[in-house]
C-alpha cells in the first residue's frame, strides 16, 4: 500500500487550480449570474459520475446476490439523488429575466446533451421508444449510454436476484425471512421516486425561469418535453406487485 507524502495538499489533490479555471462564461460583459449557472450544472455532472459509479456498485453487488450490500449502496444513490435535487433550489434565485439576458451565450447547448445523465436513465432501466429516439436522435449513442445499455436494468438484475434466492416479487412482501430483499426493494422504489422528483422540481425550475411554452436552450422542447418525464417508471413491475395487495384489500 503507498503512504501518504508530506508534500501532498488540500489543494494539490484536489486539483482546485485546475478546478477552480473551468467555470467559462460566455456572456460579454461577463453576467454576474452566469458563473452561478455554470457551477449548478458542473456540480450536478460531478455527482451524475459518483451516481454512476455507485449504480454499478449495486448491481455488482446484487448479481453476487448480495442483499445487504446492495442495501447500503442503493441508500448512498439515493442520498446522492437527494444532493443532485436540492441544489437546483440555488437556480430558483435566478429570475428569468435575468436569464434572458445571457441566455443568448449559451449557443445550442443543452441539458439534453448530458451523457451522464442519459446513461443514468439507461442503467436505472429506461428502454422505451422515445428515449430510445431521444439518445439517437443525432447520431448513435454516446460510448457511455451504449455500455449502460448493454448491460440489465435495474429491475432486470433484482428480478433475477430474486429468482436465485428461489421466491418471487409477491413473496418478498410476505416472507419474513426474505426481509433483506424487501428493504432492497423498498430502496429502489425509493430510488425511483427520487428521481422522478428532481425530474419535477426541474421541470418547475425549467417553467419558473423560461416559461412553460418557451423552448428549452439548444432548441430543445424545454419544459413541455421535461413533464413528460416525470412519470417514468424503472420498477414497473416492484409497482405492480404493490397495486396486488392494494387490489386484494380493496375486495375484502
Amino acid at each position: 500500500m503507498s503512504q501518504p507524502t508530506d508534500e501532498l495538499t488540500y489543494t494539490g489533490y484536489l486539483a482546485l487550480p485546475e478546478l477552480l479555471k473551468l467555470q467559462r462564461p460566455r456572456s460579454a460583459p461577463e453576467h454576474p449570474d452566469e458563473l452561478l449557472f455554470i457551477v449548478v450544472h458542473q456540480a450536478s455532472e460531478l455527482w451524475f459520475k459518483v451516481i454512476l459509479h455507485e449504480l454499478d456498485t449495486l448491481l455488482g453487488r446484487m448479481e453476487s446476490d448480495d442483499a445487504l450490500g446492495a442495501l447500503a449502496a442503493s441508500k448512498r444513490v439515493n442520498t446522492l439523488v437527494r444532493i443532485v435535487t436540492h441544489q437546483l433550489s440555488s437556480l430558483e434565485t435566478l429570475p428569468p429575466q435575468r436569464f434572458a439576458e445571457f441566455r443568448g451565450y449559451l449557443g445550442t447547448s443543452s441539458g439534453s446533451q448530458s451523457d451522464q445523465f442519459r446513461a443514468i436513465e439507461a442503467k436505472s432501466g429506461l428502454r422505451d421508444a422515445h428515449f430510445m429516439q431521444a439518445i439517437s436522435e443525432h447520431g448513435e449513442p454516446p460510448a457511455l449510454v451504449r455500455e449502460a445499455l448493454g448491460r440489465p436494468t435495474l429491475q432486470e438484475t433484482f428480478e433475477r436476484m430474486v429468482e436465485r434466492a428461489g421466491t418471487s416479487l409477491e413473496a418478498i412482501y410476505t416472507d419474513p425471512e426474505q426481509s433483506a430483499l424487501f428493504m432492497l426493494g423498498e430502496s429502489l422504489i425509493e430510488y425511483e421516486q427520487g428521481f422522478a422528483m428532481w425530474r419535477f422540481l426541474h421541470v418547475q425550475l425549467v417553467e419558473r425561469v423560461i416559461g412553460p411554452m418557451t423552448g428549452g436552450t439548444g432548441g430543445t422542447l424545454g419544459a413541455k418535453y421535461l413533464s413528460r418525464t416525470v412519470s417514468q417508471r424503472f420498477f414497473p413491475s416492484l409497482w405492480a406487485v404493490r397495486g396486488k395487495f392494494y387490489g386484494g384489500a380493496a375486495t375484502k
